[in-house]
Order: C-alpha cells, then sequence, then structure tokens
C-alpha cells in the first residue's frame, strides 16, 4: 500500500523534473543566493499523521507554486486534496533565516505563516490562519518542503508534510 502511494508521488516528481527541466533547461547552480528570484513548482504532499488509527488521506495531491524573493523571504500559494478528503487552498509567506550548505545542498529552516481553508472540523472549513514550523532542502532543481502540523484538538489532526518541489525558474 505504502510502495504505490510512493510510486505515485515519484511519479508525480518525475513529471515536474521533466516540465522543470524543458521550461529552464540544465542549471549548475545549487543555492538560491546564486539565483534569486527563483520560482518553485509542487504537485502537493504527502502527510504522516501522528494518529494512525483514524482514515486520513495521505497523499495529498494538488499543484502549488513558491516564489523566492531572497534566501529568506518567500511567497506561497496553491491548492490540494487534504486529508478529510476535501478541496483546500492556501496562501502564505514563508521566513527561513536558518542556512546551511553541507556538500552544495542549500538547507535551511524556519516558518510559514498563511491562511488555508478546506477542513471541515475547522471553521466549517473557512479560511483559517497557520504558523507551520518548516525545513527545507534544495539541490540544484530539485528540493525538499517538509512542515510540522500541529494538533488541534477536535478540529485539526498533526502531521509531518512533505512536499516535493522543483525549481522552473
Amino acid at each position: 500500500m505504502y510502495l504505490r502511494k510512493w510510486m505515485r508521488i515519484a511519479g508525480k516528481f518525475l513529471l515536474l523534473s521533466c516540465i522543470a527541466g524543458t521550461a529552464a533547461g540544465a542549471d549548475d547552480q545549487n543555492t538560491l543566493a546564486a539565483n534569486s528570484p527563483s520560482v518553485w513548482l509542487n504537485a502537493g504532499s504527502y502527510s504522516h499523521h501522528f494518529s494512525r488509527d483514524k482514515d486520513f488521506r495521505e497523499d495529498n495531491v494538488g499543484i502549488g507554486a513558491e516564489a523566492w524573493l531572497s534566501d529568506d523571504h518567500a511567497l506561497m500559494a496553491g491548492t490540494f486534496i487534504n486529508s478529510d478528503r476535501t478541496r483546500s487552498h492556501y496562501v502564505a509567506y514563508q521566513w527561513r533565516p536558518l542556512h546551511w550548505h553541507p556538500a552544495n545542498i542549500a538547507v535551511g529552516a524556519g516558518i510559514t505563516l498563511g491562511a488555508f481553508d478546506g477542513y471541515p472540523r475547522y471553521r466549517n472549513g473557512a479560511w483559517f490562519p497557520a504558523a507551520l514550523p518548516v525545513i527545507t532542502v534544495e539541490y540544484k532543481r530539485i528540493g525538499v518542503n517538509i512542515f510540522v502540523v500541529p494538533t488541534i484538538s477536535n478540529r485539526l489532526d498533526g502531521a509531518i508534510a512533505v512536499q516535493v518541489k522543483v525549481r522552473v525558474w
């Protein structure tokens, strides 16, 4: 079951990689600083919920974009099918003040401040603000955002969300 989910995610990632390679060509730059601003696309995320006994959707397919204005500041927006099996939308600002570069891999940490909708138990699906800790890992045109979604009792179940992304500009 998990193998099938990971194969679907890998297929989406491969498709986005092909689009990125075609749209932008080969690039030897490893970090955002070398080429800011930059644009990244993702195909949703995969979430691993802290409550394993509930029937959550963990393959949260969608489309999203993030525009990095500098190493520390990005604007994000997108839509996906959430873990409650309903459509969600988001707009966010990501602040990433911490940076490391082990082996030419750009690693950053910070917080994503945004607005989300589509969760039936939280404000009946209406928009709500959220602050999510984030770690990013990027190498050339491939990257990953790792978010921590907090549990909010009787409204939102917490998870670790992994979002694979490709740089298109």
